[in-house]
């Protein structure tokens, strides 16, 4: 007997494979049966007519850590369809260290309610190692599943103690410490390592105004933790610094993969500037050379949908990344921020760095910053350039006017990235962009992205620019995948992770921000997402109905219902196996595992065939003559035959191309010798034909037993 049976949805299996409309059975967390018609044996029965069934949600960029501790339900995800988080982002972890120190990393970095630090600080931490932490958490209620990553800020700060580790480099004792830490965290379970190099990210506290521990790290550090990752085939998640381009040449130093295992890291983030119109392009050229001529195994993440962000006065994160804003942020009241304005030199200081346009991360276009409210009623709704025209001020003199006289009581909105469609869309798109960047959890007064997984699916289904089923899978079974976690598809003996979506309301345009009082803060505003309640009908998470008509259910059961996830899928070795052994990119599964096979059906065309020959006449002949003449300065010209079959490929054949084998291995050679004699012989084409054959063959086979299983069930 079945838990519950799902009947009549059209259900997505996360992979981007066609939805097909069947029944699914859920017995014991797991899904225990998916075929076309499921005999109503069970306890609980859905019709799900007019539905679609798809994984839960993965939001790969959260900061719950601290919320993990006061309201594991993690309710504002789960009611967006979210069943899995991603935490320990951006350096900033709770694994290891003291809790005043931890809380002064997470508070300004993420401006975090002083009211949730204080409940957190009022609780116990009882764990001393990463091991232990995890064992912490999987104690908790959780809500949704949670995998963690290990941040290296509270690394650092737990080795060299938080003075030295915001001012200077570790000695060769302390990165061994660290190593030996961070390795025994990805043995207990963690998903990965996150560093910073965000020049923005400050401490408050007793070091406010000093960037985070992971800022002061140098390379060999950086190296030191990248190698670990490597080892593991653990993600390695990393913020650049986007005022210095030497930032991107260390993650290049670190990430590339030609003569070595790839590292698996992801970058924050590809977005469509606002500052700079241009920095869009880049992203594509610059994934390409990384994963396919450098071997990397590099992702960005993108936000889904537009950038903004709303902020009190000058307490904004958008201020950090110039001298004076980090001078009003430092401040502790608004007694002392209004010092400052009534410092003539202060107000040129802040004048000048608004203006310059040095730099600029955030825009600071005052012709695109909107006033939401303020005392003055009159001004709300208005743009700062016309509150300045009607006053005939210089809009930067109004702005420090407002800012000086209101402080806090001044609330503003500014849009800073992804507010253009077609450029949103094409990042969204990108084979190498995962979507993400939610910042779930943090800047709880600023932003509040938690949908971001339906706004993705919502300007799908509007636009077409992608089909439904590759944008479920995009932020469900690929970003799964990737991260090495086991959920996020929907096939039998998978985790019953499961969200019901109506498809009538995608067509309503991306939900806006609006503001609550969140009862976990004391009644203190929150940022949150309304409206996905009409789109997800129901969530499970590990079989048991969380969500339903807008309304929490198991949540408020004190025992847990997700779990802490590990990565398991798969190892490093067995990834690079795969990869080197695919016969082209959109073709994965394939029965072969001799390489003779799988070189056979990636060198078919007769012109690439003909190209991969004078490869080898002029590999031999070079070699020949080097020998004859005694010439050995004509071994230069070896790399020639080499070029000769790339662009073989490049031209009549875009099958996949591992560089290991381009350069040189010896598999590769011995298989293009066997193919240069075959072709002599007329017997080339019969492989060909023998390989195609056997390709057909599984495909059918796979394609019948998929049938199969839909059709069985009763």
């Amino acid at each position: 007997m079945f838990d519950l049976i799902i009947k009549n949805g059209l259900v997505f299996d996360g992979l981007a494979a066609l939805p097909v409309r069947c029944d699914v059975g859920i017995a014991q967390g797991k899904v225990a049966l998916i075929a076309a018609t499921i005999a109503p044996t069970a306890k609980e029965i859905i019709d799900a007519a007019g539905l679609w069934v798809a994984p839960g949600f993965l939001d790969i960029h959260t900061h719950y850590d601290l919320e993990l501790e006061i309201a594991p339900t993690l309710l504002e995800s789960v009611r967006h369809g979210v069943t899995s988080v991603v935490i320990g982002n951006c350096s900033l972890s709770l694994a290891v260290g003291d809790a005043p120190t931890l809380a002064d990393m997470f508070q300004r970095v993420e401006t975090l309610s002083p009211v949730l630090i204080q409940k957190w600080l009022r609780s116990s931490m009882n764990w001393t190692t990463p091991r232990e932490y995890l064992e912490h958490l999987r104690q908790l209620p959780l809500g949704a599943n949670v995998a963690v990553l290990f941040g290296h800020s509270a690394l650092r700060a737990k080795v060299m103690g938080l003075e030295r580790s915001l001012k200077e480099a570790a000695t060769d004792e302390e990165l061994e410490a660290m190593k030996r830490i961070a390795s025994a965290a990805l043995d207990a379970g963690f998903a990965g390592l996150s560093v910073d190099m965000v020049p923005w990210h400050m401490m408050s506290g007793e070091w406010r105004g000093r960037t985070i521990p992971s800022q002061h790290a140098d390379f060999r550090e950086y190296k030191m933790l990248a190698e670990v990752c490597r080892h593991y085939d653990a993600v390695f998640q990393v913020t650049p610094n986007p005022q210095q381009h030497q930032s991107l040449v260390d993650i290049y130093r670190l990430s590339y993969g030609v003569v070595r295992a790839p590292l698996r890291i992801t970058i924050l983030a590809a977005l469509d500037s606002v500052a700079n119109r241009k920095l869009w392009r880049v992203f594509k050229p610059l994934l390409v050379v990384m994963n396919k001529i450098c071997g990397g195994n590099l992702r960005f993440q993108t936000l889904t949908e537009p950038f903004t962000i709303y902020s009190d006065g000058a307490m904004t994160p958008l201020f950090e990344e110039f001298a004076s804003g980090v001078k009003l942020n430092d401040c502790a009241s608004r007694a002392e921020r209004q010092g400052l304005w009534q410092t003539p030199e202060f107000r040129k200081q802040f004048t000048y760095e608004w203006t310059n346009g040095y730099r600029n991360t955030f825009h600071r276009r005052l012709d695109l910053m909107r006033i939401v409210s303020c005392p003055d009623s009159a001004l709300a709704g208005k743009l700062f350039t016309e509150v300045a025209a009607e006053r005939r001020l210089e809009p930067v003199d109004l702005f420090i006017e407002l800012l000086a006289h209101y402080d806090t009581d001044l609330r503003w909105v500014a849009t800073g990235a992804n507010d253009r469609l077609p450029q949103r869309l094409a990042l969204m798109k990108q084979e190498y962009v995962l979507p993400g960047f939610t910042d779930a959890g943090a800047h709880v007064q600023n932003l509040g992205f938690y949908d971001g997984a339906i706004s993705l699916l919502k300007q799908a289904v509007q636009t077409k620019f992608m089909t439904p089923e590759k944008a479920i899978s995009r932020v469900t079974g690929e970003a799964a995948r990737w991260f090495r976690l086991d959920t996020g598809v929907l096939r039998e003996g998978a985790k019953a992770d499961v969200v019901l979506i109506n498809p009538e309301f995608l067509h309503d345009p991306i939900s806006e921000q609006i503001a609550i009082h969140d009862a976990l803060l004391d009644g203190a505003m929150r940022m949150v997402k309304r409206g996905s309640d009409k789109i997800i009908a129901a969530v499970f998470i590990n079989g048991r109905c969380v969500f339903r008509d807008g309304q929490a259910s198991a949540l408020a059961d004190p025992q847990s219902v997700g779990e802490v996830l590990r990565p398991t899928l798969p190892s490093a070795a067995l990834e690079k196996t795969r990869r080197r052994n695919r016969i082209r990119p959109e073709l994965e599964d394939h029965p072969f595992t001799e390489y003779w096979d799988i070189f056979v059906l990636k060198h078919q065309h007769p012109f690439n065939l003909a190209l991969h020959a004078l490869g080898v006449l002029l590999f031999y002949g070079v070699l020949i003559a080097a020998v004859a003449w005694r010439n050995y300065w004509l071994l230069l010209v070896l790399p020639l035959s080499q070029i000769v079959g790339l662009l073989g490929h490049r031209i009549f054949e875009r099958s996949y191309i591992d560089w290991q084998d381009a350069v040189f291995s010896v598999r590769a050679s011995r298989c293009l010798n066997k193919m240069f004699f075959l072709l002599l012989s007329g017997r080339y084409f019969a492989e060909i034909e023998q390989k195609n054959m056997i390709l057909r063959d599984y495909q059918t086979a796979q394609a019948a037993l998929s049938q199969t299983k839909t059709g069985n069930g009763s």
